[in-house]
């Protein structure tokens, strides 16, 4: 089906894209970041060379400002992701979907003009630290705690499954600035790599998306200076989560929407070409019935994806929308996906083919930005009007 979300501008830059991912993204180099389990440096520089990443960022702080327009983002996912390069556009997202808003949209201009000017070169990147070793999804669970003292903080605690957590320079940190669990108990502290105390404690190994890096971080007594606290008003961090939650779920839809495409392409390809008592796979009535049904789930993901991004440009994505959209689509990338392994026969379990690796590194969208368990239940929330 047709899409008509994109215009000349957009088009262009698809073209840039394609030419970033044929002289930076080879398969030598995505070996590399596998072996290494990081995206190098270099790589997040040329990008942001290229203008592939800072997209959110503004203009005056040597961004493309384009963070309301999320079709460049998109597109970046859909042709990162469509050359089977799911690791590199993860690294992307972190850097503009995670980490660079809350100090575009909540960051005072001390920080802004701190931070964000070398985010957008690439020099500094950043990750979120949101999840707690024992609270999960439950935000209001977490237990890792800043005290305030003269001038600052003295931040305790721990954080696990950090996307870019090994490689950030800084990661803007929900931590409890107050008692209870109340929304207004929680702020958010951007922690900087060096700072005595805070440690890339562990580098975790994953199912998938092995050329990026997810680590656990521990805080042991890190002085934080009171100028880290983002928008420089304690209490506010379940609100700035809150805000953003729905650009971060938006990203992991169009992810998902792209590599159901990429699952599609490669799965048309393959059976094309691969033969089967005398004739190729694709000439078999179950194939032709699977691959009906994956190009149309590929549509409808569009579909409702483009109109989530309309929405978001417009501000009107709302928090159980984006819940709706992170939930399922992630659901129909899987089927998506799982269907092309399947036809793919015995090479779909081989990691050498795309499929494979982004049958391993799809299976946590179902699970990182919230739960699909916890979307629905803020979905529920919403439409039944129950707390």
């Amino acid at each position: 089906m047709q899409r008509n979300i994109y215009e000349d501008i957009h088009d262009d830059f698809r073209e840039m894209v394609k030419e970033f991912i044929k002289r930076y993204a080879t398969a030598e180099k995505a070996r590399e970041w596998e072996e290494a389990g990081e995206v190098d440096r270099d790589t997040m520089k040329a990008a942001a060379e290229h203008g592939i990443i800072g997209l959110s960022i503004p203009e005056e702080f040597g961004g493309a400002g384009m963070l309301q327009d999320y079709r460049f983002r998109a597109i970046v996912n859909e042709e990162v992701i469509g050359a089977g390069l799911g690791s590199l556009a993860g690294a992307f997202g972190i850097q503009d979907d995670l980490a660079a808003p809350y100090l575009v949209h909540m960051g005072t201009q001390e920080q802004k003009e701190k931070w964000l000017p070398r985010m957008a070169t690439g020099e500094i990147l950043g990750a979120l630290g949101m999840t707690d070793p024992g609270a999960g999804s439950d935000l209001r669970g977490v237990t890792t705690n800043a005290k305030k003292v003269d001038g600052g903080y003295i931040l305790n605690g721990a954080k696990t499954f950090i996307s870019s957590g090994k490689t950030a320079d800084i990661v803007v940190t929900f931590v409890k600035t107050g008692e209870g669990n109340r929304p207004d108990a929680f702020s958010l502290l951007i922690v900087e790599d060096g700072m005595d105390g805070f440690e890339h404690s562990k580098t975790l190994n994953k199912m998938g998306f092995h050329g990026w890096d997810t680590a656990e971080m521990s805080f042991s007594d890190v002085f934080v200076p009171e100028e880290n606290l983002i928008g420089g008003v304690e209490g506010q961090g379940f609100l700035q989560l809150m805000m953003n939650l729905p650009l971060e779920r938006l990203s992991i839809g169009v992810a998902a929407a792209a590599a159901a495409e990429a699952a599609l392409n490669w799965t048309l390809e393959y059976t094309k070409s691969r033969e089967a008592f005398g004739q190729p796979i694709a000439d078999f009535q179950n194939t032709r019935f699977r691959l009906a049904d994956m190009a149309t789930t590929v549509d409808v993901l569009w579909a409702y994806v483009d109109r989530a991004m309309d929405l978001y440009s417009q501000g009107k994505l709302s928090a159980d929308e984006a819940a709706k959209v992170k939930f399922w689509c992630t659901e129909r990338e899987w089927e998506v996906l799982d269907q092309g392994v399947q036809l793919h026969g015995g090479y779909g379990y081989i990691t050498e083919y795309p499929i494979a690796k982004a049958f391993l590194d799809a299976r946590v969208h179902r699970i990182y930005g919230g739960t699909n368990e916890i979307m629905r239940e803020i979905v529920a929330r919403a439409v039944t009007g129950r707390k």
